[in-house]
């Protein structure tokens, strides 16, 4: 099985690190920039990708770790 990419995603009264899906298993920053340190790591440690929403719920960056596709040299 796969394993689930890490959204940092706003929250009524800060941001959230939370798995896809949505599990209810989340940890929550007043911060976006701690958040987005805490995803990262999360997402380098799990090899996934890292999405970042912004205040609109939009995904405003993204960030491959270890899923990406090698290049092929010859």
């Amino acid at each position: 099985m796969a394993s689930k990419n890490i959204h940092v995603v706003p929250t009524y009264n800060g941001w959230a690190v939370q798995l896809e899906g949505g599990s209810g298993n989340e940890q929550r920053f007043t911060c976006q920039q701690h958040a987005i340190a805490t995803g990262t790591e999360k997402a380098k440690r799990a090899k996934v990708e890292l999405l970042i929403h912004g205040r609109d719920g939009q995904i405003h960056e993204r960030n491959s770790f270890g899923q990406d596709t090698p290049d092929v040299q010859g």
